[in-house]
């Protein structure tokens, strides 16, 4: 891949830098046995995790795009989670929701490389995020996991008021960032809401695609490590 020539990036959170799904899973089996849901017939924390995941990542694809809110997020993924297991979601313990909001952010997997790699970029770069998180839990995950300063800008996309990848968020979070869109690169895991996102303004944008996954012909960059950045940036 050609070398970008760019004078600032912008990088997604979840899923990109922040290991959104190694800190569910690890919260989730802690709460299952807490919640001891062995006792409504859900004997396997693995399949109630992978069930959840998958919930979880098709909710966040419709919120992406305001098919859904921050709300109806929240409540759907267990409920369907526990629907999809044969559980009443009735059944679902309130405070359960509540515990998982407070230690999920709280934990501090990051994918691999992800502070050597923002060292680099930092010496030579001036680094942004743009999430599409919830502002509460965005902001502990960037103080826990010693982010923070590697950032000069956060922009969070629930206190601009739109999504990614409606362009308004990309010129708010590039005014914001005092640069301008030709000098600038998006890097995320969602080809929808960050790369299609970024293109739709004329921003470049790289792909993380950490599981290999098969690229629709207008991904043109795309990286299955942060550690790839450091020879393509």
């Amino acid at each position: 891949m050609q070398i970008l020539d760019k004078k600032s990036i912008f990088f997604d959170l979840d899923h990109t830098l922040w290991d959104f799904d190694k800190n569910a899973e690890e919260t989730l089996a802690e709460l299952f046995v807490t919640y001891r849901f062995d006792r409504l017939g859900m004997h396997s924390a693995d399949v109630f995790i992978e069930t959840y995941t998958r919930n979880n990542h098709r909710l966040w694809a419709k919120y992406h795009i305001g098919e859904i809110d921050k709300a109806e997020l929240r409540k759907a993924r267990f409920a369907d989670t526990f629907t999809e297991l044969g559980v009443d979601p009735a059944l679902f313990p309130l405070q359960f929701e509540v515990d998982y909001l407070h230690i999920c952010p709280r934990k501090t997997n990051l994918f691999p490389h992800t502070h050597e790699v923002l060292e680099y970029l930092q010496g030579k770069y001036s680094l942004h995020l743009i999430s599409n998180g919830f502002k509460e839990a965005s902001r502990i995950k960037i103080a826990n996991s010693g982010l923070a300063n590697y950032f000069q800008t956060v922009v969070i996309s629930e206190l601009v008021g739109v999504h990614k990848p409606h362009p308004e968020i990309f010129h708010h979070a590039v005014a914001n960032a005092q640069t301008h869109i030709p000098e600038s690169v998006m890097i995320g895991d969602s080809i929808e809401a960050d790369i299609r996102g970024a293109q739709g303004v004329g921003m470049d944008a790289v792909f993380f695609n950490p599981h290999n996954q098969a690229l629709p012909e207008d991904i043109k960059r795309s990286i299955t490590g942060l550690n790839e950045l450091t020879k393509l940036l």
